[in-house]
């Protein structure tokens, strides 16, 4: 099982950044689908969940401005981040979760004020 996360960059303070994670040897159908972020000297974090039957939770931090989504026939995820802060920066990494944990290698944030 890979995921494989991309998107990440640079981006002014305000600015829109979608990131995608794309798996193989694993179904998203099947699993809960989880972004985190992990920005320095800080723990990794929960940002956003998909449930298999669709429902999404948000931290409070990021309601209203990040969507996570999926598309089931590419099985892919995605993080749309937008009115993005400094605040946001960090490491964001994708998992999903069937009978265990599998994780994305992470993919740098980082947004400038």
């Amino acid at each position: 099982v890979q995921l494989q996360a991309s998107g990440g960059g640079l981006v002014q303070a305000g600015g829109s950044l979608r990131l995608s994670c794309a798996a193989s040897g694993v179904s998203f159908s099947i699993g809960v689908l989880s972004w985190y972020r992990q920005a320095p000297g800080k723990q990794r974090e929960l940002v956003a969940g998909l449930t298999r039957g669709g429902i999404s939770n948000y931290a409070d931090p990021v309601k209203g401005r990040f969507t996570i989504s999926r598309d089931g026939a590419k099985d892919t995820m995605y993080l749309q981040m937008n009115s993005l802060q400094a605040e946001d920066t960090a490491v964001y990494y994708c998992k999903i979760s069937t009978y265990r944990d599998y994780w994305g290698q992470g993919t740098l944030v980082t947004v400038s004020s």
